[in-house]
């Protein structure tokens, strides 16, 4: 396979209408942002099971001088998220479907807000309405459905029908929607519409906020319309981790972002020599054991964390975890599986501004929960809280919910700069991992993001298993068996292994290679 490679700009998406947008906003004279904001709006509407205005959205961006700055958009839960009031309703645990759910706000706007800010600092002069302009267009005229949205199981469309305003969007015509059909989403339209004339801040302080908060009150969920107006997405320092030859970066907490960094950083000091063998994919494995220990123990709402992330990044904690790491037999450590679905997408332009973004409504099509003034999709990432007031992900108002979401960028000494990402909820730092370590291996970025994967995860008896695609050779199988992994095997360019994507620019030429994952339904596309 070869790596698509274009002349000074180019975006990968996991959805072609919307490489379509960000290639036209590149075409139009629109700097790297101001393409990514028009993507994240156009496939906002044409992939609504991954993804959302509900939902929330990290960015990680790159300008020529190296500076790396990192915006986090992802809302806190609202005034009447408590503890008290699930139980009072006889709930021992957050529900992950319906109005109780929903019980964050929706910050992915305030993100592209944000950015937009960014995006006229580096030169942006595109107006609002050319950036939304695909996004209103598919959502009033329709967009055909895509494969992957017509692969969500039909027992999760059956569990979503109950809730309020799913069936009228998402079920036309009564059933699952199928490859091809007709997704039209008018009142989605004009909420778009909305926010091209009045601006991206009425999601949270105007006309749009005052009926999105009508119907949050009428659908019983905690969030108000207060809660909209104190919002803000903020901008962060991002987490780095220095390679030889490399540095790497990611979101902070509450974004899980450290554990790909660990990974890597352990990666690193194991030595590993050629991509695809026992010993690269042992220790991948073993390494990712390690770092979401560290992140099951720690990552939650920063303001209530008692540890230092960048303690984890040092030379001296990663050279002692990686000492204590076996090559030869497979440890029994225990890890999450939570499901997530999610949009990764990167851009380049010719300046060499480089965005990695990510955009979610966590499970397939989050809450369900559909306003009906709006057609807002309303995202579930509630479920990442505890309703046990002694975890240190206990529910309350206010605060940040433990985030999957982990874009990634690297920069290299040489100059070349790298956006990548992946959706996967729990699995997104191995998937990362496995993707930029066949990268530095040699591999090309085309063979590396199609390259089978494996996805440690836990089966429904709660053992550890590693699930992997069935393109690995036999006799790695069995090696892989003899050091203790119980293995799993799955179909190839299943879902469950990620959407995926990089693109690299070379400093030397400004020659940008592109590609997005054969798993999705995407590409790149560039000038």
């Amino acid at each position: 396979m070869e790596t698509p490679v274009f002349g000074h700009a180019a975006v990968a998406t996991p959805h072609h209408p919307a490489s379509e947008t960000g290639q036209r906003i590149l075409i139009q004279g629109g700097n790297a942002i101001e393409a990514m904001i028009a993507m994240a709006a156009t496939i906002a509407v044409t992939y609504p099971h991954m993804n959302g205005l509900g939902g929330d959205g990290f960015w990680l961006v790159a300008d020529k001088a190296r500076r790396v700055r990192a915006i986090q958009a992802c809302g806190p839960a609202g005034s009447g998220a408590t503890i008290k009031a699930l139980r009072d309703l006889g709930h021992d645990e957050v529900p992950t479907r319906g109005a109780l759910s929903a019980l964050t706000v929706p910050g992915a706007v305030a993100g592209w807000q944000l950015a937009g800010e960014m995006a006229r600092a580096f030169g942006g002069r595109l107006p609002l309405a050319m950036l939304l302009e695909d996004a209103i267009r598919h959502a009033r005229d329709g967009i055909a459905v895509s494969p992957s949205q017509a692969r969500v199981e039909a027992t999760e469309i059956e569990a979503l029908k109950a809730v309020p305003g799913f069936a009228g969007a998402y079920m036309p015509s009564g059933g699952a929607p199928k490859a091809g059909e007709s997704l039209v989403q008018p009142a989605l339209a004009g909420l778009l519409e909305q926010l091209a004339h009045a601006g991206l801040g009425d999601f949270y302080h105007g006309d749009a906020a005052r009926e999105i908060a009508a119907d949050l009150a009428r659908a019983g969920a905690p969030v108000t319309r207060e809660d909209l107006r104190r919002y803000e997405a903020r901008l962060r320092e991002p987490l780095s981790l220095t390679l030889p030859g490399a540095t790497l970066h990611s979101l902070p907490p509450p974004s899980q972002g450290l554990a790909t960094l660990i990974t890597l950083g352990l990666a690193e000091r194991l030595g590993l020599k050629r991509a695809g063998s026992f010993e690269h994919l042992h220790g991948l494995i073993e390494a990712t054991k390690r770092a979401m220990a560290v992140r099951d123990r720690e990552i939650a709402d920063p303001a209530l964390m008692t540890s230092d992330p960048t303690a984890f990044l040092t030379p001296g904690y990663l050279d002692r975890e990686a000492a204590a790491l076996s090559m030869t037999r497979a440890a029994a450590t225990l890890v999450p599986s939570a499901k997530g679905d999610t949009v990764w997408m990167g851009a380049i332009d010719q300046d060499g501004l480089a965005v990695s973004f990510i955009q979610s409504i966590y499970w397939d099509y989050g809450s369900g929960l559909v306003l009906p003034k709006t057609g807002l999709l309303m995202h579930n990432r509630g479920a990442a809280f505890s309703l046990d007031a002694r975890s240190p992900r206990a529910l309350a108002p206010g605060r940040l919910p433990f985030h999957t979401l982990a874009p990634a960028l690297a920069q290299f000494a040489d100059g070349r700069v790298m956006p990548f990402g992946t959706m996967g909820g729990d699995a997104q730092p191995q998937i990362l991992a496995q993707l930029f370590s066949r990268y530095r291996l040699g591999e090309s970025l085309a063979k590396a993001v199609d390259a089978p994967r494996f996805v440690l995860t836990r089966d429904a008896a709660k053992r550890l298993v590693l699930r992997l695609e069935d393109r690995f050779d036999e006799s790695l199988l069995n090696a892989l068996d003899r050091a203790g992994h119980a293995i799993d095997i799955a179909a190839d360019y299943a879902d469950s292994f990620g959407h995926a994507g990089a693109l690299v620019r070379h400093l030397r030429d400004g020659r940008v290679e592109a590609m997005h994952d054969p798993r999705a339904d995407g590409g790149a596309l560039g000038l």
